[in-house]
């Protein structure tokens, strides 16, 4: 695992590609095509706002492929931010997405951002499930049964 480059945008491409359809759906919300620009050159809002950007990496070399990657973004004040984790599908259920989101919360500690939070899916029991074991809450949208919130104080 380390820290998304710009020189990563070839390798973030083919993993999109790889991901399904429903996998797309689960971290975007809606069809996605093509990788959103801000995947590789993110911007956090405010003053005290940042982006943590890592990913997961399998292989060597040329055959080194992209297999996750996990992000978050501060708000405005720098003390909540909002995750997004998305693996790939041959690598659901071996501990990757935890891994991310243990990574994820120990930098925020690190940098002292109070709260961590995430908007999933209601359908999404996987990362529901994972969130839930990693002590969020997971809280209902209001006016929107398909979404769910799930935060944790840091």
């Amino acid at each position: 695992m380390r820290e998304i480059r710009p020189e990563d945008e070839d390798m973030l491409d083919d993993a999109f590609d790889r991901l399904c359809k429903e996998a797309r759906y689960s971290r975007f919300f809606h069809a996605v095509r093509s990788v959103p620009v801000d995947i590789l050159r993110p911007r956090a809002a405010g003053p005290y706002g940042h982006v943590v950007a890592w990913v997961a990496l399998s292989g060597e070399g040329s055959d080194q492929s992209m297999v996750g990657g996990a992000r978050y973004v501060t708000d405005d004040t720098g003390e909540a931010c909002e995750f997004a984790v998305t693996v790939a599908d041959d690598w659901h259920r071996l501990g990757l997405a935890r891994q991310l989101m243990c990574l994820l919360m120990d930098i925020a500690r690190r940098r002292h951002v109070r709260r961590m939070e995430g908007t999933v899916l209601a359908t999404n029991t996987g990362m529901r499930a994972l969130a839930l074991q990693l002590g969020f809450r997971d809280l209902p949208v209001p006016d929107d049964y398909s979404l769910r919130s799930v935060m944790r104080d840091l």
